[in-house]
C-alpha cells in the first residue's frame, strides 16, 4: 500500500514540474541558442570596456559571449561570410556598405570618442604647431618621421588612409610609413618602442599612456570624431546566425543601463570618460 501511494506521489510531482515549465515564460528558461558570436574592434577590447560589459549582458540574460576583437574591416568580413552574429565597430564608409549589400540589419549608433595624434615627447616633425590633422601628417611626410601604421583594414586604419588622402600623400613604400598588422594596443606599444607617431583612439591611448611615453600632440579637429555602431548579421542570409541573440545584445548596448556604463567607464581610474554614450542621438554622417 505504501509503494503505490509513493508511486501516486511521483506521478503526481511530476505532472505538476511538467506543468509548471510549460507555463514559465521562455525567458525565464534562457535563451535557446546560448552562444553569441560578437566580432569587434580591438579598441573595444583594449580599452577595457568589454571587460566591463559582457559580464553585465550575460549575466542579464543567460548567453554566453564569444568575443573575437579584429579590425573593424575584418570584423565585417566575418559578418558578410556569416561568420560572426553581431558586430561592435567604427568604421562608418564601410559599415554603410555593409548595410547597402544587405548583410546587416538595424545599424544603431552606440558611442563615441575621438582619435588622436600621439608621437614621441621631442617632436621631430613639430606637429604639435600644425593648425589641423592634415597639416599635421603633411608635416611628418615632409619631415620623413617614423609613422606607424595599423594597417589591419581597421576603422582606425580607414581613418587614417582617409586623412593621408585629404593631406594629398601616399604613404605606402616609403621608408618611413611602416605597417604593424597589429591591433591598437599593439601598435601604440610599438610606436613607443621605435619613437614613431601614430594615429590612435583616445579610449586605448588612455588606457596604456602610462608606460607609453607617447603624449597628445594633435586632438580635437572634426576629422578625428569616432563613432561606434552595433550592427546585426542579417539572418535572411545566413539562417544559422543566432539572430535573437544579436538582438538582444543590440537592445542592451543602447539600453539605459549599458548608456550609464559608458558614461562613466574610465573616469575612477583615468580622471575621463574614454566613451561618450550616444544612443538615440543623430547620425554624426
Amino acid at each position: 500500500m505504501k509503494r503505490q501511494w509513493q508511486k501516486v506521489l511521483g506521478a503526481a510531482l511530476i505532472a505538476a514540474a511538467l506543468m509548471i515549465g510549460m507555463a514559465l515564460p521562455a525567458s525565464a528558461a534562457g535563451p535557446a541558442q546560448k552562444n553569441l558570436i560578437l566580432a569587434t574592434t580591438t579598441s573595444t577590447q583594449d580599452s577595457g570596456l568589454l571587460d566591463v560589459l559582457i559580464p553585465v549582458f550575460e549575466k542579464k540574460t543567460g548567453y554566453f559571449v564569444k568575443t573575437i576583437a579584429v579590425g573593424s574591416g575584418q570584423a565585417m568580413a566575418m559578418g558578410q561570410k556569416g561568420e560572426a552574429d553581431v558586430l561592435l565597430v567604427h568604421s562608418p564608409d564601410a559599415e554603410k556598405k555593409f548595410m547597402a549589400e544587405g548583410s546587416g540589419v538595424n545599424r544603431l549608433i552606440v558611442m563615441h570618442n575621438d582619435f588622436i595624434v600621439v608621437g614621441p615627447p621631442a617632436d621631430p616633425a613639430a606637429i604639435n604647431g600644425a593648425k589641423s590633422t592634415v597639416e599635421a601628417f603633411k608635416k611628418i611626410a615632409a619631415a620623413g618621421s617614423l609613422f606607424l601604421s595599423r594597417g589591419d583594414n581597421s576603422g582606425t586604419h580607414a581613418k587614417e588612409q582617409g586623412i593621408w588622402k585629404a593631406a594629398g600623400i601616399n604613404p605606402e613604400r616609403q621608408k618611413w610609413y611602416q605597417q604593424t598588422g597589429l591591433g591598437m594596443g599593439q601598435t601604440l606599444n610599438v610606436a613607443a618602442e621605435k619613437k614613431g607617431y601614430i594615429l590612435a583612439d583616445r579610449g586605448t591611448w588612455l588606457s596604456l599612456q602610462q608606460k607609453l611615453g607617447l603624449p597628445i600632440l594633435k586632438e580635437g579637429d572634426p576629422i578625428l570624431l569616432n563613432v561606434y555602431h552595433v550592427i546585426q548579421v542579417n539572418p535572411a542570409k545566413w539562417p544559422k546566425v543566432n539572430a535573437d541573440g544579436a538582438k538582444v545584445f543590440s537592445d542592451f548596448m543602447v539600453s539605459a543601463e549599458t548608456q550609464g556604463i559608458i558614461k562613466t567607464f574610465g573616469v575612477e581610474k583615468y580622471g575621463g570618460a574614454l566613451f561618450f554614450p550616444d544612443a538615440g542621438k543623430p547620425e554624426y554622417d
